[in-house]
């Protein structure tokens, strides 16, 4: 607003508190852009059942991070071994640790004697070609998928509202036990 104009500033307060925000019932909202704007009963119904898909989807990409990150971790740790071409001392010495075991690996009929180290996980892991791309992938499509269903929800619409918080009951209620328990 212009000052110059003569308007006080009582006014221009009391107009910031008629823009707060409220829940309101329209089935005529828009979803995401103006094109996306239910124009019947059905149309809005359908843009529920998308919102409940997107939240079900939602869960199931953080159950499919939680599962991923377990098996890198474990393939990790796994990968982990120490060839011992006759140098028993070092064998005897990694034999006593209580996260090592003596095996054998067979390849194309050469046996050699290995030690399994498994090491504890540590909080610095390598760069991985492999892992690191997908990781970063993975998380963007989270992202994503939660601003989505976060600019949904800023459309104050109760139907939207209530649609992205059932599909994640019924994403949690599905796959919620696969999921991290420390989440945003």
């Amino acid at each position: 607003m212009d000052m110059d104009m003569g308007t006080d500033s009582s006014s221009s307060s009391s107009g910031m508190a008629m823009m707060m925000a409220v829940f309101q019932t329209s089935q005529a909202t828009p979803l995401y852009s103006a094109g996306w704007t239910p124009s019947s009963t059905g149309a809005y119904a359908g843009a529920c059942i998308f919102l409940i898909i997107l939240a079900l989807a939602f869960r199931g990409l953080l159950a499919a991070k939680t599962w991923q990150e377990s098996r890198w971790l474990d393939a990790e740790l796994n990968r982990r071994y120490v060839v011992v071409n006759g140098k028993a001392p070092l064998a005897a010495t990694l034999s006593r640790d209580s996260l090592a075991k003596n095996l054998v690996l067979s390849e194309n009929g050469v046996e050699e004697s290995v030690v399994v180290v498994k090491k504890r996980a540590s909080h610095l892991r390598p760069w991985r070609l492999s892992v690191d791309p997908v990781r970063a992938a993975l998380d963007t499509t989270i992202a994503g998928v939660g601003y989505l269903l976060m600019i949904a929800v800023m459309s104050m619409n109760v139907g939207y509202f209530l649609a992205i918080l059932g599909g994640t009951f019924l994403g949690s209620l599905l796959v919620g036990r696969y999921t991290a328990s420390v989440e945003h």
